[in-house]
């Protein structure tokens, strides 16, 4: 009998707010795919495309989008392992291999529980990498694959990047809240809401030790990051790369250098944005992932 490792959460005001924007069209899931259970969000009708948010946020930072591409998609939003609503086992050992298994197994077991081995997948730095690794080892077929801010392109990561990282964003969200220092002004109403949506993922105390292990392992503070720019010659989905020009994260030569080597990739880059464009840009991001997608 295989241990599950559950989790006893219920959405924020900021996420329940969204849940509601979204309306009865999407439902909200808990998947038992031992030894974690994942939080799926789920909408739409027709070909599939899967949703993988980055370190720290949950399937729900994806809303806009998701409201869109569901118009003629079926649309699935995964909280990856230990992050938002999913739980995780602890993470064992400090290797990058076995940091990646953390986060991929249970996604692939997911893939697999819900036939979703010829999905379209769309993936921002940490939920980029993840789909670079379904798509790798064959646990799926993408006819499209959108990698937005994407980690896993190269060894590449600046090193104000690892330090912020190792230091913590979410305690560095939790010390803003405290101090109750208010957060800069957004564009228009879905980036207002997704930048209240990221303070309060970040806010959230207690459950994340694990997942942030083995982040740590794929992004130590020095040396390269686990990545895998050899193989992605490989890829033949049809691909777009989204990149803020200014992302202090994962420069910009680290999409430009990808898109070289990907036999069908696009790359756009957006004038002004950083490592998070869905949040910083969600209109712009938006109408590109739904015109990529349909």
């Amino acid at each position: 009998m295989t241990d599950i490792h559950a989790v006893v959460s219920r959405p924020g005001p900021v996420e329940s707010e969204i849940l509601a924007a979204l309306g009865d069209s999407f439902e909200v899931k808990r998947r038992a795919l031992p030894p974690v259970t994942l939080r799926t969000l789920e909408g739409g009708q027709g070909a599939p495309v899967l949703f993988l948010h980055g370190r720290g946020y949950a399937g729900t930072i994806w809303a806009p989008v998701l409201a869109e591409v569901a118009r003629s998609r079926r649309v699935i939003a995964v909280d990856l392992p230990g992050f938002g609503h999913s739980s995780s086992p602890p993470f064992q050992g400090d290797d990058r291999d076995a940091a990646a298994r953390f986060f991929v197994e249970p996604i692939a077991a997911l893939v697999r529980e819900l036939d979703l081995a010829e999905a379209s997948i769309v993936g921002h730095s940490l939920g980029g990498l993840v789909a670079l690794e379904l798509v790798l080892g064959g646990h799926v077929r993408p006819p499209k694959l959108a990698l937005v801010a994407s980690m896993g392109l190269g060894p590449w990561a600046s090193l104000r990047s690892r330090a912020l990282f190792r230091l913590g964003p979410e305690r560095i969200a939790r010390t803003l809240v405290a101090l109750g220092l208010p957060r800069d002004a957004r564009g228009d109403a879905w980036e207002e809401r997704l930048a209240r949506l990221e303070a309060e993922l970040f806010a959230v105390l207690g459950g994340k030790a694990p997942p942030v292990r083995a982040f740590d392992a794929l992004l130590p503070l020095v040396g390269p990051a686990y990545e895998r720019s050899l193989d992605l010659k490989r890829i033949d989905a049809e691909t777009l790369l989204i990149w803020g020009e200014r992302d202090p994260v994962l420069p910009a030569p680290i999409a430009i250098g990808a898109a070289a080597v990907m036999p069908r990739a696009r790359l756009v880059m957006l004038p002004g944005l950083g490592h998070t464009p869905h949040i910083e840009g969600a209109a712009r991001v938006t109408e590109l992932l739904s015109s990529f997608l349909a």
